[in-house]
């Protein structure tokens, strides 16, 4: 599950949108001591910031540039500040998109899904995908990580394809199940099962643990 700080010290703003975020399967935490920012985000790791500019005790530009000198993390400011030059610091600091307020909760899903998905999972063209440092090579059916490499099986490989074109979002034992029938793979649940459990050693054999997560009664997911 992707991890979203958020830097809003409007209470009500504050909650509207983290649940509107936890909805969607995202682990939000929320800052609220201030003057504290940049040991909170050193403590969380997120993958994504949510920064208000009009911040108590610094602004939001501070945090931003705080943030910035140490990690690369996606940050996307929101504020009710709409004058351009805002808007050009905000991204001149080194933020990533500016959602101006009062914004549509569906738009703010869908920029902070889109960055995460740019950050996170990524092609570099149509023979490999990427993930946490994983490689699929597509046109061999091989995963890499850190110099080594393993090969998998047909319903292997389509898992793990399907997974990592979906990275962040709970894909149910029916969705995999579908897949393989769109591919003529014809397995049972049990089967299903085994296929992922063997993935996951495969996986974890390269020295990457818990790629694949279970959550209970709904499906599997790759944070």
């Amino acid at each position: 599950m992707y991890r979203i700080m958020m830097i809003e010290d409007d209470d009500k703003i504050r909650r509207i949108v983290a649940d509107t975020l936890k909805k969607w399967q995202y682990d939000v935490v929320e800052v609220t001591q201030f003057d504290q920012v940049l040991t909170d985000f050193e403590q969380t790791n997120p993958h994504l910031i949510l920064l208000d500019i009009n911040l108590p005790v610094f602004d939001g530009f501070y945090w931003c540039q705080q943030i910035r000198a140490i990690s690369k993390v996606p940050i996307i400011f929101l504020s009710s500040r709409n004058q351009n030059m805002d808007i050009i610091m905000a991204i001149n600091m080194g933020g990533d998109d500016f959602i101006q307020k009062p914004f549509d909760l569906d738009i703010l899903v869908a920029k902070v899904s889109a960055l995460i998905r740019r950050k996170y999972t990524y092609q570099d063209d149509e023979s490999s995908l990427f993930h946490r440092g994983l490689k699929l090579i597509v046109t061999n059916s091989t995963i890499e990580y850190k110099g080594q490499s393993t090969e998998l099986s047909r319903n292997e490989f389509i898992l793990l394809q399907v997974m990592m074109r979906n990275a962040g979002k709970i894909l149910s034992r029916e969705d995999l199940m579908q897949a393989l029938w769109n591919e003529e793979q014809f397995i049972d649940d049990n089967t299903l099962t085994v296929n992922v459990n063997r993935m996951r050693r495969k996986i974890a054999s390269l020295g990457l643990e818990d790629f694949i997560v279970t959550r209970k009664g709904m499906g599997y997911v790759i944070e």
